[in-house]
């Protein structure tokens, strides 16, 4: 299905096709998912259950680059990443998949900032989820909305601005997660 979708796009992909590609009858797949959109899902909610942790460089800037590092890599090496990002916005089961794993990666992440406000580096009441959108988002801008990679030093420089920022208390506040 990941392939398929690849390569195809949302609009080729359907159970029948799934069902080709995987060599069993479209019966087998209909019996799982009842559509497309929970096929999807399934696969978005796949991704939640892994072992990811955020990398501990012991700085927030360390952090933040090497978790731009790493979401640059997953948008540009693994394309499924891309796809799934794009089909969400079709299927509302997907898309509700896809803010399951964001919430998670979100929770997930908040101990950069945790260590972060620890270590003295930002003070009390920082808001993680604002400062790991305001890190990151340069990033999909860059590769999933402008499907450009020209710039090598964006992903380190939004980190690093955001770390200084944090630093001065601009995420002070707001949605604590």
């Amino acid at each position: 299905m990941r392939e398929l979708l690849v390569q195809e796009g949302y609009d080729a992909l359907s159970v029948d096709a799934v069902a080709e590609r995987a060599g069993v009858h479209r019966t087998t797949v209909y019996r799982r998912w009842r559509d497309v959109g929970g096929l999807l899902a399934d696969v978005l909610d796949a991704a939640g259950s892994d072992a990811w942790r955020p990398p501990d460089t012991g700085t927030l800037e360390g952090d933040l680059v090497a978790v731009n590092a790493e979401l640059e890599a997953g948008l540009t090496d693994q394309p499924v990443t891309a796809a799934l990002i794009a089909a969400s916005f079709r299927s509302p089961e997907a898309a509700a998949a896809l803010q399951r794993f964001w919430d998670d990666r979100y929770t997930r992440c908040a101990v950069v900032v945790e260590r972060a406000v620890a270590r003295g580096e930002a003070p009390e009441g920082t808001c993680a989820r604002r400062v790991l959108v305001a890190a990151t988002a340069p990033v999909y801008q860059q590769i999933l909305l402008m499907r450009d990679r020209s710039d090598p030093l964006l992903a380190e420089q939004a980190a690093r601005g955001v770390a200084l920022a944090a630093a001065h208390g601009v995420f002070v506040g707001g949605q604590q997660e």
